[in-house]
């Protein structure tokens, strides 16, 4: 059984070719020709039911995954928001705290749903152990993620935690910093300015609610066909967040 099987099996959620090549013999963490392993594609692509059968077959929750761009399964499912993806690697033994060594981000779990503000997958790390002020490979703690989002429910969530909201990076620099920049500004012409659109291509601009009822503006470009180009989203809440952790940074001098 080749790992290329294993390993496209996975990533096209096909539950029942899995099943049979794991009976057959092959082996849940070995890596295709790219590097790929199906653990991190399932997990990626969102396949609870085959995330689970993989990790039952041994695979390792904590490997990372070596194709171009990847990294840690856990950090695939919280970044895209897999919640019940995150549950089963939490489950399965996956450590909510362990630093991507492969992206050269060097972030955890948590780092990463707090940038994306999936704040469901945020509170089920903390609830599986993550700790709050971890660092990423540049210093900072996810508290410091979620106020550059602007995502006023993550920061409030990360501070119920014990976040620290006076840590500094290694540029010394506050969770409080990383979201003053963006107050009094337009956020939709801050998104609109980094944007570039291709030749008959189309820009499109709409505002949302997160998962923690927050507002954010989301800006997608398109090729001339319609194909999704990129893609960002920023939320509106930095100056809520900035009044917030400039508080209890009093507080916590004055104590």
């Amino acid at each position: 059984m080749s790992a290329e099987e294993l390993v496209a099996a996975a990533a096209y959620g096909e539950a029942e070719e899995v099943r049979r090549l794991l009976a057959g013999g092959a082996r849940a963490d070995e890596p295709d020709e790219y590097g790929s392993t199906a653990l991190y594609r399932a997990a990626v692509q969102g396949r609870a039911e085959i995330v689970r059968m993989l990790l039952a077959a041994g695979a390792d929750p904590d490997h990372e995954s070596g194709g171009d761009g990847e990294g840690l399964p856990l950090c695939a499912a919280a970044v895209c928001g897999h919640l019940d993806v995150v549950d089963a690697l939490l489950d399965g033994g996956a450590d909510p705290d362990r630093r991507e060594d492969v992206a050269i981000t060097g972030r955890t779990a948590l780092h990463w749903a707090a940038s994306t503000e999936h704040l469901a997958v945020v509170r089920a790390l903390l609830a599986g152990g993550a700790a709050p002020d971890v660092e990423d490979a540049i210093g900072r703690t996810a508290l410091s993620h979620a106020a550059q989002r602007g995502a006023t429910a993550v920061v409030r969530t990360l501070l119920d935690h014990g976040a620290d909201p006076a840590h500094r990076d290694r540029g010394g620099r506050s969770p409080a910093d990383f979201a003053r920049p963006y107050v009094g500004r337009d956020i939709e012409a801050e998104l609109l300015a980094e944007v570039t659109v291709p030749p008959g291509g189309s820009v499109a601009v709409r505002r949302e609610r997160s998962e923690g009822g927050d507002e954010g503006v989301v800006v997608e470009v398109r090729g001339e066909r319609g194909d999704l180009r990129s893609g960002r989203t920023l939320g509106t809440g930095h100056a809520e967040i900035v009044r917030l952790l400039e508080s209890l940074e009093s507080l916590e001098s004055s104590a």
